[in-house]
């Protein structure tokens, strides 16, 4: 099937599969102008006859579709999830979409989604940067001292998102998950991105461990640098 244009396919999805919604935006990389072969159509429904939000997947007019159905209430409690989880796709969604329905809901969303997104995530107490030191250096404790290439691969990955959400979590910025992992780093400081990207890929391609050691040396030394020795987790409720 012939693949239509993204707001062409976006507007007949709406009209033949939710006909009845008071709103709707479409979003994604096809907003941003990222879409690739592969790209689905990421929209997001205000429907207020539902009870509760829910997700589906279609395969519609030359596209994949990821439809986010909410009423009024639960795309509200989902704006405070993702920022609890300081990966904020929803309201990321709702800021950068464009309106297939329009409606008054609309602009008092937006409103509230970029100032989420200028606010960014719920700051870390000190409680919080010592756990994630901890098992910062557990973790690299494990890869400098691991033999085993396969095990080192994984330990490396583990590293790298535990690393991303430090450094992105402690200077109040979000944080991303697969592809949007660099992609937070870039709209974070796009020198360290550079630096981060070419430590893990020196040691995906040669094997070179202590780009990565460094790194996450010099991301923990501001903080109090590897926490080991006194670290303790769950004591005072004894």
């Amino acid at each position: 099937m012939n693949r239509l244009p993204a707001m062409e396919a976006a507007k007949r999805f709406i009209l033949e599969t939710f006909p009845t919604c008071q709103a709707a935006l479409l979003s994604g990389s096809v907003v941003r102008g990222e879409e690739t072969s592969t790209s689905d159509l990421d929209i997001v429904i205000i429907d207020e006859s539902l009870r509760s939000e829910y997700r589906e997947s279609f395969n519609l007019h030359g596209w994949p579709i990821e439809a986010f159905v909410h009423n009024r209430q639960t795309i509200q409690v989902y704006f405070k999830k993702d920022c609890q989880r300081a990966r904020p796709s929803l309201p990321r969604m709702v800021s950068e979409g464009i309106p297939i329905i329009d409606h008054p809901i609309i602009p008092r969303l937006k409103e509230e989604a970029n100032k989420l997104l200028r606010d960014g995530p719920p700051k870390w107490n000190r409680q919080t940067i010592d756990m994630k030191r901890y098992f910062l250096t557990d973790a690299l404790d494990d890869f400098i001292g691991s033999k085993e290439r396969g095990e080192s691969i994984f330990i490396a990955g583990s590293i790298g998102e535990s690393l991303h959400e430090f450094v992105l979590r402690t200077q109040g910025h979000w944080i991303g998950a697969s592809k949007w992992i660099t992609r937070a780093l870039k709209e974070y400081d796009e020198s360290f991105a550079e630096d981060f990207v070419e430590a893990f890929d020196l040691f995906y391609q040669k094997g070179n461990k202590q780009t990565i050691v460094r790194l996450v040396d010099s991301v923990l030394e501001p903080h109090g640098g590897r926490l080991f020795e006194g670290f303790s987790l769950g004591k005072n409720k004894i």
